[in-house]
C-alpha cells in the first residue's frame, strides 16, 4: 500500500470533510483525495453545485447543504456526517471568501458578514467537530487562513482581519486540543488562479479618493503573482500524510518571500525600541 504516487493512497482511507468545496481549493482538494480512494463528505451552500463530483466518485461522497453562517446548520452537517460515514479523519475549513475596498467604503453589513463567514463559520464547524475527533482520539483540523493572516495588503482590510483572527484561534486550538490526539494545520496560500478575486469575490462601492490608489496598487501586482491552483494538490497531501504536520504551511513562493520580509522589518522595529519597551514594565 505505500507508495509515493500522488494518485495512490499511501495509508488507510480517511474521510475528509471539506467547506466549500463546489468550487476552488475546496473542489480540487476533494476530487484529489477521492482519487485516492478516500471517502468525502463535501458541503455547499448549493447541493446541485456538487453533481459533478457525485457523477464521478458516487458514494464516496457525500454531499451536505451547508451555509456557515448559521451555527446550528453546522452542527446539524457534522451531525449527519458522522452518522454517515461512522467518523470524521480530516476537517478542511476552506469557506470563505475576499472583500475588495478601502477600510473607510466599507459598511457595517459588508464587515459583519466578511467576519461572519471567514472567521465565525470555521469556528462553528471547528466547534461541532471537535467532540468527533476527541471521541476518536485523533483527527486532523486543517484550517484554510492566508498569507494575509501574517501580513497585510491594502484594499483587503477586513478579509486581513479576519485571517489574522483565524490565525489566533487556530494556534490557541492546536495546544489545547493536542492531548486528545488531534493535529491542528493552518494552510496559507498567497494569491491563486481562482475565482477568489472574480466570481466570488465582494466589492465594496466605490469613493473616488481611492480610485488612483487602487489602480496604481493592481497594477503594480505581476501575472507571475498568482499560483496555478492544481500544483497546491501535492503539499495539501504531504500535509495531509504527515505523521507530525506543521502548524503552519505557507502555499507559493510570494507566500514566503514576502512573510519573510515583513517578519525581518518587524525585529528591526523592535530592536529600534526594544529600551522604550523595556521601561515600559516598570520594574
Amino acid at each position: 500500500m505505500d507508495t509515493n504516487r500522488i494518485g495512490d493512497p499511501i495509508t488507510a482511507p480517511k474521510v475528509f470533510f471539506i467547506t466549500g468545496a463546489s468550487r476552488g481549493f475546496g473542489k480540487l482538494w476533494a476530487e484529489a483525495f477521492l482519487k485516492r480512494g478516500n471517502k468525502v463528505i463535501a458541503t455547499a451552500r448549493t447541493p446541485d453545485d456538487l453533481n459533478e463530483l457525485i457523477e464521478k466518485y458516487g458514494d464516496a461522497v457525500f454531499p451536505v447543504k451547508l451555509d456557515v453562517n448559521d451555527r446550528e446548520s453546522c452542527f446539524r452537517a457534522v451531525k449527519q456526517a458522522k452518522e454517515h460515514f461512522r467518523r470524521i479523519d480530516v476537517l478542511i475549513n476552506n469557506a470563505g471568501y475576499g472583500l475588495f475596498g478601502a477600510i473607510e467604503e466599507t459598511t457595517e453589513q459588508e464587515a459583519r458578514s466578511q467576519l461572519d463567514t471567514n472567521f465565525f463559520g470555521l469556528l462553528w464547524i471547528t466547534q461541532a467537530i471537535l467532540p468527533v475527533m476527541r471521541e476518536q482520539k485523533s483527527g486532523h483540523m486543517i484550517q484554510v487562513s492566508s498569507m494575509l493572516g501574517l501580513v497585510t495588503l491594502p484594499f483587503l482590510g477586513l478579509y486581513n482581519a479576519s485571517k489574522f483572527a483565524v490565525e489566533g484561534l487556530t494556534e490557541t486550538l492546536a495546544a489545547e486540543v493536542a492531548g486528545f490526539g488531534i493535529k491542528v494545520s493552518l494552510i496559507e496560500p498567497n494569491g491563486y488562479s481562482t475565482d477568489w478575486a472574480g466570481a466570488s469575490a465582494i466589492r465594496t462601492a466605490q469613493t473616488t479618493v481611492y480610485t488612483p490608489l487602487k489602480e496604481a496598487f493592481f497594477e503594480k501586482l505581476a501575472p507571475d503573482s498568482w499560483g496555478k491552483p492544481e500544483a497546491t494538490v501535492n503539499a495539501i497531501i504531504k500535509l495531509v500524510d504527515s505523521p507530525n504536520p506543521p502548524l503552519r504551511l505557507l502555499l507559493g513562493k510570494v507566500a514566503y518571500s514576502l512573510v519573510r520580509q515583513n517578519y525581518e522589518k518587524r525585529f528591526v522595529e523592535f530592536e529600534a525600541w526594544k529600551a522604550v519597551s523595556a521601561a515600559a514594565h516598570g520594574k
